[in-house]
């Protein structure tokens, strides 16, 4: 028996290995940062970028019309988005839901740049980053969602 495998303490950490707590800190720090993320693009998501497609705000109504897809058009891009913000919150739909999210990102940015000219093709970008990091980082719950599904 190895003088390692020997001095193997209680806890079972190895005797001489230290553990720094920072890491184990910033671990708990860093699942606490990437769950506020979730939350706040989840609010995004759900009161200012759906709400007002789902209740017809004239901005969206207008913007939707331009586009040729109507009312339409709207709610669905407006109930995908409010879908996508509530399952953002659900642990098992996380890394499914940024990757929906980015996808319609991706969609919105196409339709920026070849419709609107542009004018505001910078914030789907921008919200591809965090939903990439999102999907990367919660990633393992993509087994667990598709063990429910085979069950189902």
């Amino acid at each position: 028996m190895s003088e390692t495998t020997a001095a193997v303490s209680a806890d079972s950490t190895p005797a001489g290995v230290v553990i720094a707590e920072s890491a184990t800190a910033r671990g708990r720090r860093a699942r606490i940062a990437l769950r506020a993320l979730q939350v706040l693009l989840a609010l995004f998501y759900a009161i200012a970028s759906a709400l007002p497609k789902l209740t017809g705000h004239a901005s969206a109504a207008e913007s939707f019309d331009r586009l040729g897809w109507g009312s339409a058009g709207m709610y669905t891009i407006g109930a995908l988005e409010l879908a996508g913000a509530i399952a953002l919150l659900i642990p098992v739909l996380q890394s499914v839901a940024a990757m929906a999210l980015g996808a319609l990102m991706v969609g919105a940015f196409v339709v920026q740049i070849s419709v609107f000219d542009g004018q505001y093709a910078a914030t789907p970008v921008i919200l591809i980053v965090p939903l990439t990091l999102i999907a990367w980082a919660r990633r393992e719950h993509n087994a667990d969602l598709l063990r429910l599904l085979r069950r189902a």
